[in-house]
């Protein structure tokens, strides 16, 4: 189960972390994604951390901007998003997605390479 938290109003050039708490299945292996929905468009990419090594990869568009992190030392299990420098077009419903270690199809850029997915958080730019 992903549950995502930490969304809401901020403004212009502000900051805002997302956190997704992740339970209920073997994900500490799985690749971890954010992905977002804004207003009358589809879901796309926007930021990916890989389980084995950390690595982490960012669409161009929040690249220098948001950073994705995960700590699972506690004996919780948390993915975040620290956003920074946030713009108006940054509004969208934020998802919280796991992808699973078996191939794939779809690459992890994809809305359809992720697995399982959680209900969404809205974060709303404001000006």
């Amino acid at each position: 189960q992903l549950v995502e938290s930490g969304g809401g109003l901020v403004q212009v050039g502000g900051s805002q972390r997302l956190s997704c708490s992740i339970s209920g299945r073997t994900f500490s292996t799985w690749t971890m994604g954010w992905l977002r929905q804004a207003p009358g468009k589809g879901r796309e990419f926007v930021a990916a951390h890989i389980a084995s090594d950390r690595t982490t990869y960012y669409s161009d568009s929040v690249k220098g901007r948001f950073t994705v992190s995960r700590d699972n030392a506690s004996g919780r299990d948390t993915l975040y998003l620290q956003k920074n420098s946030l713009k108006s077009e940054d509004t969208a419903l934020y998802y919280c997605a796991a992808r699973g270690p078996e191939a794939h199809s779809a690459s992890l850029y994809s809305p359809e390479g992720y697995d399982v997915w959680g209900q969404g958080t809205q974060v709303t730019v404001s000006s």
